[in-house]
């Protein structure tokens, strides 16, 4: 057994709760298909039924995975946004006690093909070797592409390979190459399979397809307008789900062969969900602060510390992942992080010593900047909180959203102006003061186009002017951060 746990992080994109029967309500109508190696790993570790992606779109919700720090510092406010040379990553902090880093997959945390060749990208995307890579060494990956068989990464140059065969069994080739090299030195490992996102190209193998049922049926908030486009959405969904869950069984599968897994933190989740037609809403967009784009899963397996077949309701958000993984490897959690350890929640601390010295959040900050992906485009801005129990949310034109996912968790039945008056006072003054400690403005996505210069690279944030955007990082800033 290593004396520090490796890291293994499966990491699918687009992933939402409510389609599995890991999260089963007889509201959702969705539980269509099986998932049995999710519903394995979660027999192993804890499930949390409250993980929330802060910014359900890709490369925001990336930034805050892999810095632990929100996108009014990051300056990761929508997609294919250059990262700062300076930020310390996870990786740096693993890197800098000893492991072995990896990623294998999608990145998208740089400009890949910017300015786009085309919207839907089906080429090879380099991300330059060095910091743009944020201190991660083994690199099979690539920017954003949505080519699903026989795909591209990149390793150390410019010059591409492809996988063979499907991603989830191409990237995971490189995932047991990686373990293998590492031997007995610990190891971080991020896998981030694309599905199951949108592409023009073929979404799945025929085998999965053939597991799905002859019927599907969606939840009653999407409408009657939208309920062809969606089932039809719904059927490449369900198939890329059941490939990732395919994945994730010969990724448990070898770690148990190589007598690994009791000694690996295994981590499942996502960066957000999809809409799937709900609320009325493109059936493959996300960007909203309902449970559809914003509820993701999240599940981790560690059994030194983590009592096996075990739920929660702590919120978790995208922040929380950096410095919770860190505190259960003993890794210090360094300066920059601003999410909240999670650990002694989650591994049944009691003793004084182990209890917590992080109050567990009672909300989590929801936003979303622009009405494009790619673009500061005005129109879609709004900010909200999540609790265990309600949602709220601000837009820029002045509607306001309350739901109580109670009783409604298809939020459907908007209560602001009929609800609890506490509770709407609460929930206001939860945001104004998530607001406040990012320095953070509900303004038009056009004021925030000065946060990137010419090559999108973030020279601005919400504090002000940042230095230049490939200055190396402060490493005294991995000393651990102050306690609370």
């Amino acid at each position: 057994m290593n004396k520090k746990p490796n890291v293994v992080f499966l990491f699918p994109d687009q992933l939402r709760a409510q389609s599995l029967s890991l999260y089963g309500n007889a509201a959702y109508r969705e539980t269509q298909i099986e998932t049995p190696n999710i519903e394995r790993l979660s027999a192993r570790g804890i499930t949390f039924d409250n993980a929330f992606s802060n910014c359900p779109v890709c490369t925001p919700a990336r930034a805050m995975l892999v810095t632990g720090r929100y996108p009014q510092s990051t300056g990761h406010l929508i997609n294919s946004t250059r990262t700062r040379h300076a930020e310390i990553s996870i990786a740096d902090a693993f890197f800098h006690r000893g492991y072995e880093t990896a990623w294998v997959g999608k990145w998208h945390l740089h400009t890949g093909h910017w300015p786009a060749l085309d919207r839907l990208p089906m080429q090879p995307d380099w991300v330059p070797k060095g910091r743009d890579r944020l201190g991660f060494d083994y690199w099979r990956a690539y920017n954003q592409h949505m080519v699903y068989f026989d795909g591209f990464v990149h390793k150390g140059d410019w010059n591409y390979e492809r996988w063979k065969g499907y991603e989830t069994e191409g990237l995971l080739h490189y995932a047991f190459e990686f373990m293998d090299q590492s031997k007995d030195k610990p190891f971080l490992l991020f896998l981030s399979p694309h599905q199951p996102h949108y592409t023009p190209g073929k979404f799945a193998p025929d085998r999965f397809y053939d597991q799905l049922p002859d019927t599907l049926h969606l939840p009653d908030n999407v409408p009657a307008a939208l309920q062809e486009s969606s089932k039809e959405m719904y059927r490449h969904y369900l198939a890329m789900i059941l490939a990732i869950d395919e994945m994730l069984g010969r990724l448990m599968d070898y770690l148990e062969e190589k007598n690994l897994i009791d000694d690996t933190i295994l981590v499942f989740s996502s960066d957000h969900g999809t809409q799937g037609g709900s609320q009325g809403v493109n059936p493959w967009s996300k960007k909203n602060p309902y449970d559809a784009s914003i509820h993701i899963p999240a599940i981790i397996s560690y059994p030194p510390k983590i009592q096996p077949n075990t739920r929660t309701d702590t919120l978790l958000g995208m922040v929380d992942f950096f410095p919770t993984l860190c505190d259960l490897a003993g890794v210090p959690i360094p300066a920059t992080v601003e999410g909240t350890n999670l650990s002694s929640a989650i591994s049944g601390a009691n003793s004084e010593e182990e209890k917590m010295e992080e109050p567990v959040p009672d909300s989590i900050f929801l936003m979303n900047f622009s009405k494009y992906f790619d673009w500061f485009h005005d129109g879609a801005e709004w900010r909200g909180v999540r609790t265990k129990t309600h949602m709220y949310c601000q837009r820029l034109d002045g509607v306001e959203e309350l739901y109580d996912i109670r009783v409604d968790p298809l939020q459907m039945n908007n209560i602001v102006s009929n609800c609890d008056g506490k509770i709407l006072t609460d929930l206001k003054a939860s945001l104004l003061s998530h607001q406040a400690a990012r320095h953070d403005e509900l303004v038009a996505c056009s004021e925030w186009a000065c946060w990137l210069d010419e090559q999108r690279r973030v020279v601005r944030n919400a504090k002000g002017e940042l230095s230049h955007p490939e200055s190396p990082p402060d490493w005294s800033l991995l000393q651990p951060r102050a306690k609370i």
